[in-house]
């Protein structure tokens, strides 16, 4: 049977029927995560910025997360981010589930290939196309407003954007912001795993509203979170138990050597 990655806040972990709180040492460092199920489904839930929200942004261990689920078979990974709009057409509250994103931070390790073999993944598809899809019939069939096509940019952290940064950013033809989308897409492609994020819409970016708060962004997260964990239970039923897309054979061609 196939098992399911969940990441994202806290709150999340109530999901899981039957959970049990697990730790696990991984060659980059150790996890704490929850081992349950959803939908009669086992699903593995890690807490992004860890149990007592200790990590911030930029020193998530975003590798152990990763090989983690990798080393417990997880084939399908969900993620959870917040962001801020940049697309003045989306709005505050609204679900977004995008379709490539832009990487703009600075000092993140990036890869699990930092030494041979030399590997050059494809991300031409960035999202992997099966759980994208189940993502946006769940949020759909919930009732909420969203957003299929967007580009998410990941920045750094953990000061939020200048308004000249996010000028930038919109001229790169980005939507939303976050600071935790990247570097866990690639990585999971590197492993051959499915990846897709749900993104909620906490704020307006800097410069398009007066002033960002991160009081501001917790608020929106618990008015939602009931809304998301509905999404969440959904998806899991929608993703195809067979995988039908490219995401497992990231390897292939991809090595140098």
């Amino acid at each position: 049977m196939p098992s399911y990655g969940l990441i994202g806040g806290t709150g999340l972990g109530k999901l899981l029927k039957k959970a049990k709180e697990r730790r696990r040492k991984t060659p980059y460092g150790p996890v704490d995560f929850y081992e349950g199920a959803i939908n009669d489904e086992t699903v593995f839930f890690i807490a992004r910025h860890g149990k007592k929200h200790q990590f911030p942004p930029h020193k998530i261990p975003y590798r152990a997360n990763i090989w983690l689920l990798y080393k417990l078979g997880v084939e399908r990974v969900m993620a959870l981010n917040a962001v801020g709009a940049i697309n003045q057409e989306i709005s505050p509250g609204d679900i977004v589930v995008p379709h490539d994103f832009v990487d703009f931070t600075k000092q993140r390790p990036l890869t699990f290939y930092d030494a041979p073999p030399v590997t050059h993944i494809d991300v031409s598809v960035p999202y992997c196309p099966e759980v994208r899809d189940a993502i946006l019939r769940a949020a759909r069939r919930c009732g909420e407003r969203t957003w299929e096509k967007a580009v998410m940019a990941c920045t750094e952290g953990p000061r939020y954007e200048t308004p000249a940064e996010v000028r930038m950013i919109s001229i790169s033809g980005c939507d939303v912001v976050g600071m935790t989308g990247i570097p866990e897409a690639p990585l999971a492609r590197e492993l051959g795993m499915c990846y897709a994020t749900l993104c909620f819409v906490s704020n307006a970016a800097a410069g398009l509203q007066k002033r960002l708060t991160a009081s501001e962004v917790i608020r929106m997260a618990d008015e939602k979170l009931p809304k998301i964990r509905e999404i969440v239970v959904k998806t899991i039923d929608l993703i195809p138990k067979n995988r039908k897309c490219l995401c497992k054979s990231a390897l292939e061609g991809a090595r140098v050597c």
